[in-house]
C-alpha cells in the first residue's frame, strides 16, 4: 500500500495461501508502478515533445501514464507516416505498428557515444500473424527489449503484457528531444512532495476509481473524495453524486456540484475544520485547501 498498490480484500494469508488471481493481481500491480515511475513530465521533461498543435503544458500533465505511452507511441508512429493507434490490445495486433516504433526508436549511431542499430523490415508484410509477431520480437531483441510477450501475446492482444511491452520500450529507448519552448512554463513540472505521494498512494491502496495519478488534477470532481468519505464511514447520498462521462456543456458544474457536496459533507457530517474551504477550491485543484481536506480524511 506505501507505493500505491491497491491491497482492499488481501492479506498476508492470501499470499501465504498462495490464492493465485490476488498475487498475480498484486504483481502486475508493482511490476506497473515499477515501469511507469517514469512515464510522467515532472521526471521526463522530454514527453514536452509530445504537446499536440493547440495544446497546452496543462492537458498534457492531466494524462495518465498509459495515455502518455500511448501518446508517445503515436508520435512516433506520426513520424514513420504510419496510422495511430488507439489502444495497445486490438490496434496491435498484427504487429506492424511495433515495426514501425522499433524502426524510429533504434539508436541511428548519430553521436560518438551511440551504437546504430538496424531494424530489418524485411518481413513486415509476413502474413502470418504469429509469424510476423515472431520477428518483430526478434528486432526487440536486437534493442534488448524482448520482455513480457510472446507472438501469441501480440496477437491476442493482451492488454497488460502489450503496455508492458511498450512501456519498457519506451524506457529504454525515448527517442525524445526536450523542445525549446520559451512559453512553456516549467514550474508547472514541479515534482510531487514525499506528503503528497502519500496521499495519492493512500488511496490508491483503498482501491479509489478512477486511479490516482495526479493528486490535485484528478479530485477536481470530487469522486475519489466521496468514496473516501464512504470508506471512514461518512454516509453518502449516491443520487447527489455527478459521473462522468460529463456533457461538453455544463460539465465542470456537474463537477462543482460534487465538490460542492464534498465539502458539505466533510463540515456536517464528518466534523473537520474547513474554515475558508468552498467546493470551487477543490474543483480549481487548489494545492493548500485540497491537503486541508485530505490530510483530514486520512
Amino acid at each position: 500500500s506505501a507505493i500505491g498498490c491497491t491491497v482492499v480484500n488481501i492479506d498476508a494469508q492470501d499470499l501465504i495461501m498462495g490464492k493465485p488471481h490476488l498475487v498475480l493481481g498484486l504483481l502486475w500491480q508493482i511490476i506497473k508502478i515499477g515501469l511507469f515511475a517514469d512515464i510522467q513530465i515532472s521526471r521526463n521533461e522530454a514527453l514536452i515533445a509530445l504537446l499536440g498543435e493547440g495544446e497546452d503544458l496543462e492537458q498534457l500533465l492531466s494524462m495518465s501514464p498509459e495515455e502518455l505511452l500511448l501518446r508517445w507511441v503515436n508520435y512516433h508512429l506520426n513520424n514513420a507516416g504510419w496510422q495511430p493507434i488507439g489502444n495497445f490490445t486490438e490496434d496491435i495486433k498484427d504487429s506492424k505498428a511495433y515495426f514501425h516504433l522499433l524502426n524510429q526508436i533504434a539508436p541511428k549511431g548519430e553521436r560518438d557515444d551511440e551504437i546504430k542499430i538496424t531494424i530489418d523490415m524485411s518481413r513486415f508484410t509476413e502474413k502470418d500473424d504469429i509469424q510476423r509477431a515472431e520477428f518483430m520480437l526478434q528486432q526487440a531483441a536486437r534493442l534488448d527489449c524482448r520482455q513480457f510477450v510472446t507472438p501469441a501475446d501480440v496477437v491476442a492482444g493482451i492488454h497488460k503484457l502489450n503496455i508492458a511491452f511498450v512501456a519498457n520500450l519506451f524506457n529504454t529507448y525515448p527517442a525524445l528531444n526536450k523542445p525549446n519552448h520559451n512559453d512553456i512554463d516549467l514550474s508547472l513540472l514541479e515534482g510531487e512532495t514525499r506528503e503528497e505521494r502519500t496521499f495519492r498512494n493512500w488511496m490508491n491502496s483503498l482501491g479509489a476509481y478512477p486511479y490516482v495519478n495526479h493528486l490535485y488534477r484528478d479530485l477536481t470532481d470530487a469522486l475519489v473524495i466521496l468514496q473516501l468519505y464512504e470508506k471512514i464511514q461518512v454516509p453518502v447520498e449516491q443520487k447527489r453524486v455527478n459521473r462522468p462521462p460529463y456533457p461538453a456543456l455544463g460539465g465542470n458544474m456537474r463537477k462543482l456540484e460534487n465538490c460542492n457536496y464534498a465539502v458539505e459533507l466533510g463540515k456536517k457530517e464528518a466534523k473537520f475544520s474547513l474554515v475558508g474551504i468552498g467546493g470551487v477550491n477543490i474543483n480549481e485543484g487548489n494545492k493548500t485547501h485540497t491537503l486541508a481536506l485530505v490530510w483530514q480524511l486520512m
